[in-house]
């Protein structure tokens, strides 16, 4: 995955080298004819960058590649651990890697009185809220490069130092002007630079590389442009390009075959898909309405398949999570979770009330609605849910040869099957035990589904949908044609050189990881295996 990071990386390179001269003109200024592929193909030279990490083995894309449509990139990872090692590898998060496509499109954060919900922001806990950038996409690329489980830098200065040594620093200085850099960094900061997030040298400060007041906003004004070309990368034609069957469709210039479009009817009907994964149809007929009928035409031909909202699906609790290993401290004296196995993800409430292991919210006017939030999650994009490299014919899903993603934020979901499957049947299979703890009889994911990890606020429109194994199957065939490189090929989707899976059942797919709950509570279970 190294490898394939340094080609892209190489490759944008020799993108920006091509570009014609720039021409700074205009009122305000412009960069004409070349300022959007300019900030575009920053955007992706930082991407790519490994040297923003402190140990220079970790760049974003080491957890979002093209190929996995920008998330997981490491199958054995997505199979068992779930969160993907930081700079400092014994560390790793609480979720799995989000997809960068079209997330990007999501509006800041916001809470809408007469709903009574929460829209936009970025992360799984929309705590990239947009508050001050008003891009939620460009705020969420600013806490992985200081998030000590991440990248984890000690100090946003550090990834302006970074930047400033960059050997597309001409760039960056094109782009944002050619006095970004005039900072006076201290003669330590390369070696604090070099040490994670966490540390206890640092004593819990944010801010160990010693500024001036002004060196010190010059750098967040760097940091604010790292995010916005980060943001430009995300929303460019290389990462969000509407170019799937179908948008094809949308057009008029692709018919779905009786496979795809039975899944279709349903995503929009029986399903329920798309009252929260909007593709700019009535859900008909709707479960409040079984004998409506939608004879209407699409009201959009980019529909993003998201509501921008957020969900308590009810999702049973993974013992394979990696931060709930992560309970002593690491050779740097930094203990990512205390709490251990007890850990519990509140999601959206948790960072609604600025609470563990999230980020401060920035509205206090938020904190009220805390409770009802627990245990809610971004609804993502179902656009590129099935994107996958192109030598895996068999998408994600088992006999394949597939390779192995993981679905929603604890990666507890190993295949699409497997997610249509727990929308259509969770309340029918509903079990009050653990996982790897179903009765004799019983299959996990199969006819078993364990408790909720937070059972309050649970989403009751789906899980008990009626839906038959064919029409499950139906559902996660048209899901396939929401995948982009149907009309042009999708940028640097040839980029995997590892193996394609090959082998078992998509229904059962992953089982053979599963962990004992209860044996890890009793603390069984150090490591993990």
């Amino acid at each position: 995955m190294l490898r394939e990071v340094n080609f892209i990386e190489a490759e944008a390179i020799v993108q920006w080298h091509a570009l014609p001269k720039p021409t700074l003109t205009g009122n305000p200024p412009i960069l004409q004819n070349t300022g959007v592929a300019s900030v575009e193909i920053l955007g992706k030279l930082m991407n790519y960058d490994k040297n923003i990490s402190p140990f220079k083995n970790t760049a974003c894309s080491s957890c979002h590649m093209p190929y996995a449509a920008f998330s997981g990139p490491i199958p054995s990872v997505n199979l068992t651990m779930m969160a993907y090692p930081g700079s400092e590898h014994f560390r790793a998060g609480k979720r799995q890697a989000q997809r960068y496509t079209y997330s990007s499109y999501f509006p800041p954060l916001q809470y809408n009185a007469t709903q009574g919900a929460f829209f936009g922001g970025n992360f799984w806990d929309s705590r990239a809220t947009g508050y001050l950038l008003r891009d939620p996409a460009g705020e969420q690329s600013q806490f992985p490069p200081v998030d000590p489980l991440e990248m984890g830098n000690p100090d946003t200065a550090c990834i302006t130092y970074k930047l400033s040594l960059a050997a597309y620093r001409p760039l960056f200085e094109e782009v944002w002007g050619a006095g970004s850099f005039a900072i006076s960094f201290p003669p330590n900061t390369a070696s604090i630079c070099a040490t994670p997030n966490g540390a206890a040298v640092f004593g819990g400060s944010a801010t160990p590389v010693a500024l001036s007041p002004e060196d010190r906003t010059k750098s967040n004004n760097v940091y604010d442009h790292w995010a916005q070309s980060i943001s430009a990368f995300e929303k460019s034609l290389s990462v969000s390009p509407f170019t799937s069957k179908f948008d094809a469709y949308l057009a008029g210039k692709y018919t779905l075959t009786a496979a795809e479009k039975a899944g279709y009817d349903l995503f929009r009907g029986k399903g329920n898909c798309n009252s929260c994964h909007l593709d700019g149809r009535s859900t008909a007929p709707a479960p409040t309405n079984l004998g409506a009928v939608d004879t209407g035409v699409a009201a959009s031909t980019t529909p993003l398949f998201t509501c921008f909202g957020s969900a308590n699906l009810g999702l049973p609790k993974n013992p394979r999570v990696a931060i709930l290993y992560e309970s002593t401290p690491d050779s740097f004296g930094f203990t990512p979770n205390p709490a251990g196995f007890t850990y519990t993800d509140f999601g959206l409430g948790e960072f609604l009330r600025s609470g563990y292991a999230t980020a401060p919210s920035p509205n206090s006017s938020w904190t009220q609605f805390a409770p009802t939030s627990d245990g809610q999650m971004q609804t993502m994009t179902a656009r590129d849910v099935a994107l996958v490299p192109p030598q895996c014919t068999g998408g994600t899903d088992a006999p394949g040869p597939y390779f192995q993603k993981e679905f929603f934020h604890n990666g507890y979901i190993k295949s699409l099957k497997q997610l249509v499957h727990f929308y259509n049947t969770r309340d029918v299979y509903r079990m009050q035990v653990e996982s790897g703890h179903c009765p004799a009889g019983t299959v996990e994911k199969v006819n078993c589904w364990p408790a909720a990890e937070v059972p309050q606020n649970q989403d009751m429109t789906v899980g008990n949908l009626g839906l038959t194994d064919t029409e499950e199957n139906q559902i996660v065939t048209f899901m396939k044609t929401l995948t982009d490189g149907f009309t042009t090929p999708y940028p640097d989707i040839n980029t995997y050189t590892g193996t394609c899976m090959t082998g078992g059942n998509a229904s059962t797919q992953g089982n053979s990881t599963l962990l004992s709950a209860e044996e890890l509570r009793a603390g069984a279970g150090a490591r993990l295996p």
